[in-house]
This record gives C-alpha cells, sequence and structure tokens, in this order.
C-alpha cells in the first residue's frame, strides 16, 4: 500500500482545525496515520514529561514501553537529536529498546510545539524490514509540524 500523504495531511487538517489540546491532537494523528498503510504495525507518540524522559502517549497496536529515557533507543535518539531517525534494521541499532519482539524497522520523528518546544517524538514501528523512505520521513514531519504549529 502507498499512503495518499497530500490527502492525508488534509484529513488530518480537517479534524483537527483549531484544537489546541495536545493529547487530543495526538491522538487524532496516531489514528489516521496507522490506519493509512499495512507497513505500520505501531503507531505511536511518546511525550516528554520530565528532564530527558519520555513517556508514551496516544497510540495505536499493541502495548508500548512506558518510559523512555532521551539517552536510549531510536525515540531516545530521536528526542536527544532533534532529528528523524529512519532505522532499516532495529538489531543493528545500537541500544534499541524492543518494546515488541516483532519490530524490524522503525521511523522516530521528532515533534515540536508552535514555539520550537519538543512536545515529544511520533514513532512508527514495522514488523517488515526496512519499510520506511525518506519520503515517508519528510510527509510524516510536514503533517507533524503543520498538526502541531497550533500548540504553544
Amino acid at each position: 500500500m502507498t499512503i495518499d500523504y497530500p490527502t492525508l495531511a488534509k484529513t488530518i487538517q480537517a479534524l483537527t482545525q483549531g484544537e489546541t489540546d495536545t493529547v487530543s491532537l495526538m491522538a487524532t494523528v496516531v489514528c489516521e496515520v496507522h490506519h493509512a498503510d499495512d507497513r505500520f504495525d505501531w503507531t505511536g507518540f511518546y511525550r516528554v514529561t520530565g528532564p530527558q524522559m519520555l513517556k508514551v502517549g496516544p497510540y495505536q497496536g499493541g502495548h508500548g514501553c512506558l518510559a523512555i529515557p532521551f539517552s536510549r533507543g531510536v525515540c531516545g535518539a530521536a528526542a536527544r537529536s532533534g532529528a528523524a531517525q529512519l532505522v532499516p534494521d532495529v538489531h543493528a541499532f545500537p541500544g534499541h529498546i524492543a518494546c515488541a519482539s516483532s519490530t524490524r524497522s522503525e521511523l522516530v520523528l521528532p515533534v515540536w510545539n508552535g514555539k520550537g518546544r519538543l512536545l515529544g517524538v511520533f514513532d512508527i514501528d514495522s514488523d517488515q524490514p526496512d519499510a520506511f523512505t525518506q519520503t515517508d520521513s519528510e510527509a510524516l514531519a510536514a503533517i507533524l509540524k503543520d498538526s502541531f504549529a497550533q500548540v504553544i
């Protein structure tokens, strides 16, 4: 399945227009993205809840890890560096945290509010190896930027 990112972006924008509650936005975005592609086995947010700490937020799929420090795993690397993490093989990523043993590849994007403060990370896992592309990363980053720019 190939995602129609322009349509997905328009759908999310229509559903979230004017919404400023972070959790409501996260829940809506994760639902729409998760159901947009069969590659997505687990889709969710990890929220910044304290210094150098992420905690699970709205998600779709099996259970997620409850807490992830910035110093660990793919999600921690995205939060720590502020850069997207496109990981074709999670077993080759140093310090990968296996929240689900079925995960083979992962895409994690930092999520910023309208003032440039890190709100958390958006994590997509796949049970397929090398499931994500640079196009996925860029299109989803644009959707996240548009969706969370209204949060102050």
